[in-house]
């Protein structure tokens, strides 16, 4: 897949994308990211991109020309199609269903924003989408690339190195992922869960369903009014509130 980023601070995400599953996926030809600066567009000796906001206020908004400028380079480097994405506090929330909606686009854009923001008539004449990763602010729009460019990737084919590490993760089925575990078998006083070392892999299936669903309702209570339960998954969530009730949490 091919992705373009417009950003002020390239080296930033150059730099990240060197490592863990990005790199490879770049050194294997499965991704490429290209980074394009809106300074490369200024027309002034001090290649301004940015004005005071009119009606007043504090801070600075980045202008449209420069921003247009690296939007258009950017699309040139990507197939026809491809969309134009701008990332911000305000726009709609980036989860796995967008991600996953994301890997069949021949290609995409993404505006790193800075500063206020930018001017608006930006956003309606070059823009397609507007979104956020969270519901809160940050100093610029490189992180949220970096997490929406990783997560995309983790599902394009031959990235990870198991097809079903994908399959298997938080979100993948509306719900949070089970608990992990690996050697050694006991820890003080913490044993592997009986079920993982049994052997038997309808029990092992059996408690994982159980722990995913019984996190989530724990920690995103709200994934589960969205996403539902079959009977069977709702005789698991049951069992685990009886565990927990248990074990006196």
């Amino acid at each position: 897949m091919q992705i373009a980023v417009v950003s002020l601070f390239p080296v930033m995400l150059r730099d990240a994308l060197r490592h863990g599953v990005l790199g490879r996926a770049i050194e294997r030809g499965l991704l490429a990211v290209g980074c394009f600066d809106p300074r490369d567009h200024a027309t002034d000796v001090h290649r301004t991109v940015d004005d005071r906001p009119y009606g007043g206020g504090p801070g600075m908004v980045l202008k449209v020309e420069p921003l247009r400028g690296a939007v258009r380079d950017a699309l040139a480097s990507v197939p026809p199609g491809s969309r134009r994405v701008y990332l911000g506090a305000d726009g709609r929330r980036f989860d796995q269903p967008v991600a996953r909606a994301a890997c069949g686009w021949p290609g995409l854009v993404l505006v790193a924003g800075r500063y206020e923001g930018v001017d608006e008539r930006f956003i309606e004449t070059e823009i397609d989408e507007v979104w956020s990763i969270g519901d809160y602010v940050l100093s610029g729009g490189e992180l949220p690339a970096l997490v929406v460019i990783d997560a995309i990737a983790r599902l394009l084919p031959g990235v990870l190195g198991s097809a079903e590490s994908a399959v298997q993760e938080s979100f993948s089925d509306g719900l949070l992922d089970w608990p992990h575990y690996t050697r050694p078998p006991t820890l003080g006083e913490h044993p592997v869960p009986a079920a993982l070392t049994s052997g038997d892999h309808a029990a092992i299936q059996r408690w994982r369903l159980r722990q995913a669903l019984g996190r989530t309702w724990l920690r995103r209570p709200e994934l589960l009014e969205k996403r539902g339960m079959s009977g069977e998954e709702r005789q698991l969530l049951e069992e685990f509130k009886i565990e927990q009730t248990r074990a006196g949490k």
